[in-house]
């Protein structure tokens, strides 16, 4: 949650700014090569360069099996869908339903998570001799080695019926409220919803080798490559491109569908608002495919995943190459990263544009995320904001320049002056636009959602705006202060001595909204150098690279990933956290650590001048000997 700063021990800020949010703030700037790591509600920074043998696509989060029996899962969180139960290991399959997991044991078990409203995690017993497995809606479909279906969860449609006689199956598909069943014989069986036809198998009903199902609609993979789709067809999801031919695997996404040619290109056709329908180039080498909600992954024959179309929830991961950040900014549900270069890179919601930089996006040395609207400082200390804007908050004031800090609120925005003024705009209902007397010596600015903070020079804090939970109300001594941080109704504050204040909602005894023990700081409180709140959530890193978090864990925003190490600065949204790591020099995929899979993608590129090479090491435009003995030099650093 902080912008660009001067970094001392811990940081303390001269003439630039520490900013936060609501939990929406940012990183700090300056750390050369860096990776994204996100947790919470939405999951992202997972690495998807290598080892990779099956992918699943649920409504609006990923899951990717290992060659290990490992379960690497991003996206959308709510409901713990991404949150793969231990010990994770010894999977051999993998279903993603639209807020629930499944994955298959090797021993013949079923292990699910997500969303269990329905029962669809509840796997019934005996949970044993399970071949293949499936997930939909609300519902969930297992298939034994005997050839029978299970089937469990909602079943308000018959969805879970399956229909006599339950026997010589070898595949299963779900859709949102129907299932599939292919037989040995090749024909297919359907069963569930059919408002659309979904389930109204045309003739001839042979010789199918495959099947899926989207959201209202149905494939079916013939012995002689091509592919019969029905159902609903508003967007065209089953009118399959020509030539019909030479498909060896195929899959249904919400509106969408997608089918695998010999070649290992991926054909895809249907809804394309999001472009979940535009495979990306090259569009060779595939092996393996998923479709989501909204979005499509592709497998690699190198063991890699390429993800594109809707990624409001990071179900399409931080934006590739994760590589080359050095600043984060955590909005309401919204991220916001930093390159090197000077380009903002956004993922998450953009229902208000929130994710959509204005051109050009060069010059950025700072950005901020609010609640959901973006903010960028630029070189020549002008401010760009974009998104929400219905109270002003992308209105910078006159004169936009001479701004060396800014910082963005639920619906107001801050920046820090070179005069050591803040300026503030947008929603002030509750006087967090009203910059208290003196305005003068300020060297940050922190923005909570409906609260403002600005550190003076001397150390103290200056607090204004609602203070409803007694968030403006700074501690005695209001001295030795380093940085603070506003959260949703609580707010930090960094001392010098590495400790972290911490006051408003929250406190410890406290109990209901808002108070989650986002205020009771864990012991040992010392060695921190920064400090980031979230919505109900804070987050501290210690000077040895690790992340504590505490307060509201609901959508697991608080359980930072392992290994918890090599941070170097941390940002919270409201229900999502953030950690920016620095990459070894040769980690050329952005996992930490210096390996083969990094071997590998120099070796491909290797001989690359066209200035924009995967492999450069040094930075200077091509792959090269430099290059590898650069990588040679850092080999095995960050690996476990």
């Amino acid at each position: 949650m902080y912008s660009e700063s001067i970094a001392v021990t811990p940081r303390v800020v001269i003439a630039c700014a520490m900013v936060a949010v609501l939990g929406m703030g940012l990183a700090e700037a300056q750390y050369g090569h860096g990776s994204i790591v996100g947790w919470g509600q939405q999951v992202f920074g997972a690495d998807l360069s290598a080892d990779f043998v099956l992918v699943a696509a649920g409504g609006w989060h990923s899951l990717g099996l290992k060659a290990d029996g490992l379960i690497v899962a991003w996206g959308f969180n709510e409901y713990g869908q991404c949150d793969v139960p231990e010990p994770n290991a010894d999977f051999i399959g993998i279903a993603a339903g639209d807020l629930h997991s499944v994955g298959l044991k090797a021993d013949g078990s079923i292990v699910a998570w997500g969303w269990n409203d329905y029962g669809q995690c509840d796997v019934p017993d005996p949970n044993t001799d399970f071949v293949a497995v499936a997930a939909g809606y609300k519902h969930s479909l297992g298939l034994k080695a005997d050839g029978t279906v299970v089937a469990w969860g909602d079943n308000d449609d018959g969805q879970c019926d399956v229909p006599a006689p339950n026997t010589d199956f070898v595949a299963v598909a779900a859709g949102v409220y129907h299932s599939l069943g292919l037989k040995a014989d090749g024909s297919i069986v359907a069963w569930g919803h059919n408002g659309s036809g979904q389930c109204d198998l045309p003739a001839p009903n042979t010789d199918f080798v495959a099947l899926a199902a989207g959201t209202f609609h149905s494939l079916g993979l013939k012995a002689e490559g091509s592919i019969v789709a029905w159902g609903y067809n508003r967007y065209g999801q089953c009118d399959v491109p020509a030539p019909n031919t030479d498909f060896v695997a195929l899959a249904g996404g919400g509106e969408h569908s997608l089918g695998l040619k010999v070649d290992g290109a991926i054909v895809a056709w249907g809804w394309n608002h999001y472009g979940q329908s535009n495979v990306p180039a090259p569009n060779t080498d595939f092996v393996a495919l998923a479709g989501g909600g909204l979005h499509s992954l592709g497998l690699n024959a190198d063991g890699s995943i390429v993800v594109w179309g809707h990624n409001g929830s990071g179900q399409c991961n931080v934006p590739l190459p994760n590589t080359d950040f050095e600043a984060v900014a955590a909005g309401g549900e919204h991220s916001l990263g930093l390159k090197t270069d000077g380009s903002i890179v956004p993922w998450g919601s953009n229902n208000e544009g929130q994710c959509d930089v204005p051109a050009p996006n060069t010059g950025f040395v700072v950005v901020a995320a609010g609640g959901a609207h973006s903010l960028g400082l630029k070189a020549d200390r002008s401010i760009v904001a974009w998104g929400r804007n219905d109270y002003g908050q992308c209105n910078v004031p006159a004169p936009n320049t001479d701004f060396v800090a800014v910082a963005g609120g639920g619906l107001h925005s801050l920046g820090l002056k070179a005069d050591a003024s803040i300026v503030a705009w947008g929603w002030t209902y509750y006087g967090q636009c009203d910059v208290p007397a003196p305005n003068t010596d300020f060297v940050a600015v922190a923005a909570g959602y409906r609260h403002s903070l600005g550190l003076k020079a001397d150390g103290s804090i200056v607090a204004w705006g609602d203070n409803s939970y007694g968030q403006c109300d700074v501690p005695s001594p209001n001295a030795d202060f380093a940085a603070a941080a506003g959260g949703g109704w609580h707010t930090l504050g960094l001392k010098a001595d590495g400790s972290i204040v911490a006051w408003g909602a929250g406190q410890p005894g406290e109990s209901g909204w808002p108070h989650y023990g986002q205020c009771d700081v864990p012991a040992p409180n010392r060695d921190f150098v920064e400090a980031a709140a979230g919505g109900h959530h804070s987050l501290g890193l210690k000077a040895d690279g690790s992340i504590v978090a505490w307060g509201l864990n609901d959508y697991s925003q608080c359980n930072v990933p392992t290994p918890n190490t090599g941070f170097v600065a941390v940002a919270g949204g409201y229900w999502h956290s953030l950690g920016l790591k620095v990459n070894p020099p040769g980690d050329l995929n952005g996992d930490g650590c210096v390996d083969q899979a990094d071997l590998g993608i120099l070796l491909a590129d290797w001989g690359c001048a066209a200035g924009d090479c995967p492999g450069d090491c040094d930075g200077d435009s091509d792959t090269d000997q430099a290059d590898l003995g650069i990588l040679l030099a850092h080999w095995g650093e960050g690996c476990p």
